[in-house]
């Protein structure tokens, strides 16, 4: 049974600058508190609890004398003031690709126009974005939610970096059809996505069995899931090696493998080594029952 990686998988660099930055703020020596999780990777987010972070859900429960990080996702203007109000120093491990986002939703709104952003409304990344201009910003899942916006003013259209590209290509041709003006439509899906994205679709439609390995609630893993199904239905989503149903790979000649933005390397070798267990143990089997 063969064992295939995707081109691109794991780790992107805003992930991994910002576990870099945590990992930095730990050697100042001060307690180092992230504002929510750091990731979206309950294994990572454990391995850096037993370095001594720890996760709190509001600026009010960060201490004087406490280092803040402000998670990947990034957070409200509002938020960021009452961090540096309270923390002794705040590390702002925004992924350069959200705060593009921001900035670009900041100047529209400067502007007097509309934002209409595709993406999850509840996603922290979202919430953040609203934040840069709350009183000119809409946030749609889907273009069919476009119908539903009031009239739109010269409206600047962006995305949740991880979005699918299919469905930002949506949106933006619903908003163009309700607003006043030609609106500017800005590509914000990081390179990173898109190139996992089509690294698992090309893999896919090559194997018989899938893996995406990423967290429950991380919205890109969700969303390479979804691109793999495409090709394969037989694709799963698993957080580590000991969700592998051996009884899935019986009969199987190629699995393909890519894992989330938030998947560390070492969960990745994890179940690459499970899966060639796997493999050789019924190839074994195999032979056996053939003699």
């Amino acid at each position: 049974m063969e064992v295939l990686l995707a081109d691109e998988f794991g780790f992107c660099f805003g992930v991994e600058r910002a576990v870099e930055m945590v990992e930095d703020a730990l050697e100042v020596g001060a307690p180092v508190r992230t504002l929510g999780p750091l990731i979206h990777n309950t294994q990572e987010m454990k391995r850096l609890e037993g370095e001594g972070v720890a996760t709190v859900e509001a600026p009010a429960e960060v201490g004087r004398n406490e280092i803040a990080v402000i998670r990947a996702h990034g957070v409200t203007p509002l938020v960021q003031i009452q961090l540096e109000q309270r923390a002794a120093l705040v590390v702002d491990a925004t992924c350069p690709f959200v705060t593009r986002v921001q900035r670009l939703a900041e100047r529209a709104a400067k502007e007097g126009r509309h934002v209409v952003v595709a993406g999850s409304p509840d996603h922290p990344e979202m919430i953040g974005v609203v934040g840069y201009a709350p009183a000119n910003t809409f946030v749609v899942s889907d273009a069919a939610e476009v119908a539903k916006l009031p009239p739109l003013h010269a409206p600047l259209v962006v995305s949740q970096t991880t979005l699918k590209l299919q469905t930002f290509i949506e949106v933006a041709e619903a908003v163009r059809a309700k607003a006043d003006a030609e609106p500017e439509v800005v590509n914000t899906i990081c390179s990173a996505t898109r190139d996992r994205q089509d690294a698992a679709r090309a893999l896919a439609g090559l194997v018989d069995v899938f893996y995406i390995i990423g967290g429950k609630h991380s919205s890109n893993s969700i969303k390479l899931l979804a691109v793999c199904k495409e090709q394969c239905q037989s694709s799963f989503l698993i957080e580590t090696d000991g969700e592998i149903d051996a009884s899935d790979l019986i009969g199987v000649k190629r699995v393909g493998v890519t894992a989330g933005a938030s998947t560390p390397n070492w969960l990745i070798d994890q179940v690459v080594k499970r899966l060639r267990d796997i493999g050789n143990r019924l190839n074994v089997d195999t032979q056996t029952s053939v003699n």
